[in-house]
């Protein structure tokens, strides 16, 4: 119930959160191949602003910036990016993603990063043979043992197919 009200009036009242889904789609079986031939992708797809975060993440947050806890950071060792195939609307009591198809990955090198005063971007790369099917929903959370997601989210990125790298990208913006 605390975390509940504080993240009421911090998020709600004082401050804003908005989360932006950007996915990059290249004709290429991975990261590699992508550096190393220079490929450029064939689309890219932004998700409308939203500004669902939910309440475990919102808890866990609050925990690392007081230094409460044990909390697991959400830094390059531990933050995942995450899709599945669900189009349930997103609620902040939710718990991650809800699909029965979903994959966790872990962060591109160098991610997260801040940019400028406001900005959180999170990276992931699905490469070929991995989350191959509708990919409607979106999260990040802080690691396989933890799970605390941050965000989720209803995007509408398509569908992957065999023989494809999606490169997705989470920004948060605190203002």
């Amino acid at each position: 119930m605390f975390v509940s009200k504080l993240s009421e009036l911090f998020f709600k009242e004082k401050s804003k959160a908005t989360i932006q889904w950007t996915v990059e789609k290249f004709v290429a079986k991975d990261s590699k191949e992508i550096a190393e031939k220079g490929i450029k992708p064939y689309e890219v797809i932004k998700g409308k602003p939203h500004n669902c975060l939910l309440h475990e993440g919102i808890s866990t947050m609050l925990g690392l910036l007081c230094a409460i806890g044990s909390e697991t950071a959400y830094n390059n060792a531990d933050a995942r990016i995450g899709v599945g195939n669900d189009a349930t609307a997103p609620v902040d009591t939710q718990e991650g993603l809800l699909g029965a198809s979903q994959l966790y990955k872990a962060m591109n090198t160098g991610y997260p990063q801040k940019s400028g005063d406001h900005d959180i971007l999170f990276q992931g790369d699905f490469i070929s043979g991995e989350a191959e099917f509708d990919w409607l929903e979106e999260s990040i959370d802080n690691g396989l043992t933890a799970n605390k997601n941050l965000c989720r989210q209803n995007t509408n990125l398509g569908t992957k197919s065999s023989g494809q790298t999606w490169r997705l990208t989470g920004t948060i913006t605190l203002t």
